[in-house]
């Protein structure tokens, strides 16, 4: 006697994981299609974008440190004199 797994129902969970499935694979062909395969942008790209983003963004908030910081210093000599 073979032991069968239990059928699951087809619930809305797995028709609309389906569904997003299908569409995804659409959206990634026709990307494909139109902008050549060479010019999608994959995981690795998007990482690499964001982690430029964040050394800009991080040497944008230095640059602001350092004006502010400059800016105290003026104020502190102009007083002192």
């Amino acid at each position: 006697m073979a032991a069968t797994a239990p059928t699951e129902p087809v619930g809305f969970a797995n028709v609309s994981r389906a569904l997003v499935s299908a569409a995804a694979d659409l959206v990634t062909g026709v990307q494909r299609r139109v902008v050549g395969d060479d010019k999608v942008r994959t995981a690795r790209d998007n990482a690499w974008a964001a982690t430029l983003e964040n050394r800009a963004q991080h040497e944008a908030q230095a640059e602001l440190t350092r004006e502010v910081a400059a800016m105290v210093a003026r104020r502190r000599l102009v007083r002192s004199s």
